[in-house]
């Protein structure tokens, strides 16, 4: 048997390849295009492992997509593949809306057709599983409730847009076309092998490195943060156990301001790797001005999951983010590796205004 992986070799893709081939002897197909934040250093403690099969490949590429398909024979797709990164989406939308609605339409026409022509039992237990995010939802009000499947979509970015379109492509070809799919919409991911442009990691690269740490606005915008082998664990129980057509809300329990996240990030750094002067990493804080449309709150009801899966995060925010500080002072040079010329560039002009 064999899952076929879009987008593995980028943050949570990768961490999902590495707890699926730690935990199941099930051969992974695994697909990534390899823009910027996919990189195959992630992957590393898999090489010459028959059971990972890696292409490099775009989901929007038809003839690629529809020929893995036919030859691997594939029980499931799971869709990680993303332009994913808000701020670039504002400086840069067509990436987004390239990869996330065509490249997604494009997966869906050459699974519904490779679906349409399995035999009735394969039919039967087949299953697309599509990874999305909440930030189609829009922003809260602090007094509001937390997100649940039934929200309304308002998303407010190009790239929240671009993620709405495609969950609306994957519903519409489950009723027009009876593709047997399935839906999650996750929190903020933190954790390991996450590309330094997101507020964790970037935290913690710019205060080893002595940077300022930029903070949008008054920092308080508020996230609701999932640790990403939490999330993993709640998507292999969707696919393993989910209602097709359903959509599952995949959260952490975890509601923090922006400026919060970056205290515990400096105090953990304080006490795991401390300044040389022996000053607080708190002192390189620096407020910027705030993105354009920037939504003040999210927040995930992961109620749905917890009942009809009974699936719940094993982490807290207190154990996940010091496993987390804890990797990147472990892994220097993965860092070294993803910090490319390109990468220091796009730094520099996000926060030119710093």
């Amino acid at each position: 048997m064999t899952i076929l992986v879009t987008g593995g070799a980028g943050f949570i893709g990768s961490n999902f390849v590495l707890d699926w081939l730690a935990a199941s002897d099930e051969a992974v197909l695994n697909v990534d295009k390899l823009t910027y934040a996919g990189n195959l250093h992630n992957l590393a403690a898999l090489s010459g492992d028959p059971r990972h099969i890696f292409v490099r490949g775009d989901i929007g590429d038809a003839q690629l997509m529809g020929a893995l398909l036919a030859q691997h024979q594939p029980r499931a797709v799971l869709n990680f593949a993303a332009e994913s990164h808000v701020d670039r989406s504002i400086l840069g939308p067509a990436e987004f809306i390239q990869t996330n609605i065509w490249g997604t339409f494009q997966l869906l026409e050459q699974v519904r057709a490779y679906w349409a022509a399995l035999d009735a039992s394969a039919k039967a237990t087949f299953r697309l599983l599509h990874v999305s995010t909440d930030e189609v939802y829009g922003s809260l009000a602090a007094s509001e409730p937390a997100f649940t499947e039934t929200n309304r979509y308002e998303p407010n970015s190009p790239y929240s847009a671009s993620k709405a379109a495609s969950d609306h492509l994957v519903r519409a070809y489950h009723h027009t076309y009876g593709v047997p799919v399935l839906t999650t919409n996750c929190s903020n991911n933190y954790g390991p092998l996450h590309f330094p442009e997101k507020l964790i990691p970037l935290m913690i690269v710019n205060a080893q490195a002595g940077k300022p740490l930029p903070v949008y606005g008054d920092g308080m915008q508020i996230r609701d943060w999932l640790y990403v082998k939490d999330h993993c664990s709640a998507i292999r129980s969707v696919l393993a156990g989910g209602r097709v057509g359903e959509t599952y809300n995949i959260g952490g329990w975890n509601e923090k301001p922006n400026l919060d996240i970056v205290h515990t990030v400096c105090d953990l750094l304080d006490e795991l790797k401390p300044r040389a002067d022996q000053q607080s990493y708190r002192t390189q804080i620096t407020y910027v001005t705030d993105r354009p449309g920037h939504d003040r709150r999210y927040a995930i009801n992961a109620r749905k999951i917890e009942r009809e899966l009974g699936w719940k995060p094993a982490e807290t925010f207190e154990t996940g983010i010091r496993k987390t500080v804890q990797w990147y002072l472990d892994n220097p040079q993965w860092v070294a590796q993803v910090q490319s010329g390109a990468y220091r560039e796009w730094v520099a002009t996000q926060y030119a205004q710093a």
